[in-house]
């Protein structure tokens, strides 16, 4: 199966509501994480969503967009922010916070954001202040 097929497994599943919707969501992102592509970053963000049954299974997908190498991740999600702080604003919340508490990765988020334009890096600025 392609990458493609299990983020839509996630997708499908990814308010578990049911042991099968919480055992399909583990073993597609298991399969994900055999062989991670950086490119399925904002689609992975994506699927955080706060209607969700098991957070602490979601925390497993939190965890594992961690496991990425850090530009990237920043890069994604500052990509998806707009989108993700409507669907899902308590993730959008822990995912900052979790960024901000890291030192490593506050700089490459602050870095990342004063390279951007100055309107889009306004724009962003609102979801942060």
């Amino acid at each position: 199966m392609s990458h493609y097929s299990f983020i839509k497994i996630l997708q499908y599943n990814q308010l578990m509501r049911s042991s099968s919707e919480v055992i399909a969501f583990e073993q597609a992102l298991e399969e994900l994480a055999q062989n991670p592509n950086s490119d399925d970053l904002p689609s992975l963000y994506l699927i955080l969503n706060d209607d969700c049954q098991q957070p602490d299974v979601m925390f497993s997908l939190v965890h594992f967009v961690e496991s990425f190498d850090i530009q990237a991740q920043i890069q994604a999600f500052i990509q998806v922010v707009p989108i993700l702080i409507e669907q899902a604003p308590e993730w959008t919340e822990i995912l900052y916070t979790r960024i901000n508490n890291d030192k490593t990765a506050r700089t490459v988020f602050d870095t990342t954001l004063q390279s951007m334009n100055i309107e889009k890096r306004e724009k962003l600025s609102t979801y942060y202040s």
